[in-house]
């Protein structure tokens, strides 16, 4: 995924260590409730990896065909008679879509060993050195085991599930379980060169210290990277602007529901999506290993609602010692039209190491307050955001302004996106790029990503009344495909869009870009949301 198109950044959750409890003890007659769900997706997610891992030997495939099967069992549930087969019904259903990607893989994936590799690079070469061979000599000795103890070593150890969980997945009892465990333990003492197999692999997965960066896209992480600033990157991929928002994103269902919005509007293959979803949730809940966790934002939209999420999400979360730093900026000295640290040179990067402020509950707090308004299905929660005192983080209230203004107006129709884009087009703005930088500039607060701003065009040249025309082109780009005549396009406003634009149409005349703006639905039910003005009053109106 690009920078701005997400991937994104979506889960199989892994059950916390210590957990317990069954399919059966959910309650699957309830799994029509969103909540019992999640419940079971967080219970199996990383068993039903380790087994796909098991006849994939590709961690990404692996995911994909958890979260294929998880899908694929939503799907039939009325078809399991007993919710005490849950576990071996599902498996089954892993097994087989495992089975299906087999046939489907097409390139090397990075192994398990070279992983650790790039994750747990460190300052001095001897310990990488030994941590990779340790790393090598444990996978490969894992793989080593026979079937059954292989299983077991993967889902306790690897995925930090319970016996109780275990023991309904593989169909196994407890105690036999930990026999194989056991057992294995004793086999991989012969195998390796450490004493204790257990410790081991505590010191190559729960130790490390130093500095994780958290940055909003692949430019600004590669600058970071270039500009040699200590630590490792974790490049959050999403595009919250674009598209539902759910309170809980972690939420089964908000996952799968958002996975299958951005294949549709913007090709976004679901299983990708859901899998950088799942890398990114993975190593954040990850972020507790380092010393200092220091968070690199601007000022527009779609940084803002990323870094009240990651906030929201930290807040929560147990840090025990580690520091939470933020660098939040809306301008670089002699950067004309500052749009992100992307643009800025290694060099330029290099001098705000360092500058990062610490975050408190003051700043913690607030992100909550602001995700939760703007995930909010209720537009008075949205409204409500407004009056709060938003100091905490100086760039968040002019955001949050602009997003309100995405809503159509109640007088016109046209919200902040078509008003900017009929406006550059009025003023001559013809191709796509010209009609990208030129709205794009107006719509700075945003932070409009190229693969986002194509769909709005599109929407604005469809339907029996578009505020646009495009010629010379038959279709818009979309994340796996760029026509080639795209780019030789050109557009202009239709009748209706000229008169839009003159203040001479009915609120009812012109249609919005949007659909999702946040949490509010902009459009359905056979009414629509429009924004008063000067009131500033957010209202449905019934559609004619």
């Amino acid at each position: 995924m690009g920078e701005h198109s997400g991937r994104t950044k979506k889960d199989v959750r892994r059950p916390e260590a210590g957990e317990s409890g069954s399919a059966e003890a959910v309650g699957l007659a309830r799994l029509g409730r969103a909540e019992a769900w999640n419940e079971i997706v967080r219970r199996y997610g990383g068993m039903a990896v380790a087994v796909a891992y098991g006849r994939l030997r590709d961690m990404h495939l692996a995911e994909d065909a958890a979260q294929e099967a998880f899908a694929e069992a939503y799907a039939n549930l009325h078809r399991l008679g007993d919710d005490e087969a849950f576990p071996g019904w599902f498996k089954v259903i892993v097994q087989r879509r495992a089975s299906r990607l087999t046939r489907r893989k097409r390139l090397p994936s990075l192994g398990l060993e070279a992983a650790g590799e790039v994750a747990d690079e460190a300052p001095r070469p001897e310990a990488v050195a030994e941590r990779r061979e340790l790393r090598r000599a444990l996978y490969e000795s894992v793989e080593q085991l026979p079937a059954g103890q292989r299983d077991a070593v993967r889902l306790f150890y690897f995925e930090g599930c319970s016996l109780r969980e275990m023991s309904g997945y593989l169909g196994a009892t407890e105690s036999a379980l930990k026999k194989r465990l056991f057992d294995a333990r004793a086999r991989l003492r012969s195998a390796l060169p450490v004493a204790d197999f257990a410790a081991a692999f505590r010191d190559l997965y729960e130790g490390g210290t130093g500095m994780l960066h958290i940055v909003n896209g692949d430019h600004a992480a590669e600058r970071l990277r270039e500009a040699g600033i200590e630590g490792e990157v974790l490049v959050w991929r999403e595009l919250y602007p674009f598209g539902p928002a759910y309170p809980d994103m972690e939420e089964a269902s908000a996952r799968l529901g958002r996975a299958e919005y951005m294949e549709r509007e913007l090709g976004i293959p679901r299983a990708q999506w859901l899998r950088g979803c799942a890398d990114q949730e993975r190593a954040l809940r990850g972020a507790a290993e380092y010393g200092e966790i220091v968070l690199w934002f601007e000022h527009d939209l779609f940084d803002q609602t990323m870094l009240a999420l990651l906030l929201d999400r930290l807040g929560r979360m147990r840090l025990g010692e580690a520091r939470l730093s933020l660098l939040c900026i809306g301008a670089y000295p002699g950067v004309e039209d500052f749009r992100g640290l992307g643009q800025l040179t290694a060099g330029q990067i290099g001098t705000l190491s360092g500058t990062w402020q610490p975050v408190g509950r003051r700043e913690l707090d607030l992100g909550a307050r602001l995700w939760a308004a703007y995930s909010s299905p209720d537009p008075q929660e949205h409204l409500r955001f407004l009056s709060e005192d938003s100091s905490a983080l100086p760039f968040a209230r002019a955001a949050f302004e602009a997003h309100l203004a995405r809503i159509p107006s109640a007088a016109d129709g046209l919200g902040a996106i078509e008003r900017a884009v009929l406006e550059a087009a009025a003023d001559g703005a013809a191709s796509p790029r010209e009609l990208f930088a030129a709205a794009g500039s107006r719509l700075s607060l945003l932070g409009l990503g190229d693969l986002e701003f194509w769909r709005h065009l599109e929407r604005m040249t469809a339907g029996p009344a578009p505020l646009l025309r495009m010629e010379g082109a038959a279709a818009f780009p979309n994340f796996v495909r760029m026509p080639p005549d795209f780019g030789r396009s050109v557009f202009a406003p239709t009748d209706l869009g000229r008169r839009a634009l003159e203040g001479a149409v009915g609120p009812g005349e012109a249609g919005g870009a949007l659909d999702w703006a946040g949490g509010l639905r902009l459009r359905g039910e056979g009414a629509v949301l429009r924004r008063d003005a000067e009131t500033g009053e957010i209202r449905p109106v019934r559609e004619a």
